[in-house]
């Protein structure tokens, strides 16, 4: 049996923030280092947090994050608009984040091949009962980090469009995945479509012929 991948959990350090990994993206391409990067966001508080402390932690999550996009996402990443940064930002939080990944092309996909459209406290407390037993980090996490995942988690849905309005948590749909991300999708792997709940026969119709 194969070794699911750790839930890191840290994303509960930052939403999307969409327009600070623009940013970050673009100091990055400029000085072609990572390290440069970090030391220049963190001395010039380029992430506009009130504290040394909160910007070491923004920093801490997004940079990661943005080291698992490949050249072109990156690119698009510094250029383009505010619809495909927040698409490259979800793509590089759920790059990062294997339960990002699997709650939403596992439970939410699941969802909405049966017509269910409304997403429920249950679903979410369903979804960490049966990862937990896999997963020494949801076994261990105090009420209050629960709690936090879940605000931080939902605010990232509603960003990314994939949560609106709606009874219970609300109710989901697929994203508009902008033309020139879905591009960069589809070069890197089309498995990251199933983050924005495309279903796996579309996911199939882009890969290789074996």
């Amino acid at each position: 049996m194969t070794t699911p991948p750790l839930y890191n959990l840290s994303f509960t350090a930052a939403s999307l923030r969409p327009e600070l990994a623009g940013i970050l993206a673009e100091h990055y391409l400029d000085s072609g280092s990572w390290d440069e990067t970090k030391e220049w966001a963190l001395s010039t508080n380029a992430l506009q947090c009130s504290s040394a402390t909160s910007s070491n932690r923004l920093e801490r999550e997004i940079r990661p994050r943005l080291q698992t996009l490949t050249a072109d996402q990156l690119e698009l990443l510094s250029q383009s608009g505010m619809d495909s940064k927040t698409a490259l930002s979800w793509l590089a939080a759920v790059k990062k984040s294997p339960f990002l990944f699997d709650f939403s092309s596992e439970l939410l996909r699941n969802k909405l091949e049966v017509f269910d459209v409304t997403l429920r406290p249950s679903d979410y407390e369903n979804f960490i009962e049966q990862h937990t037993s896999q997963q020494s980090q949801l076994a261990d996490i105090s009420e209050s980090s629960l709690d936090k995942l879940r605000r931080v988690l939902l605010r990232m849905l509603r960003e990314v469009g994939i949560l609106g309005e709606g009874p219970e948590f609300g109710t989901l749909s697929r994203p508009v995945i902008p033309s020139d991300v879905f591009s960069v999708i589809i070069a890197d792997h089309p498995k990251w479509l199933a983050a924005f709940l495309a279903p796996d026969h579309e996911i199939s119709s882009f890969l290789p012929a074996s």
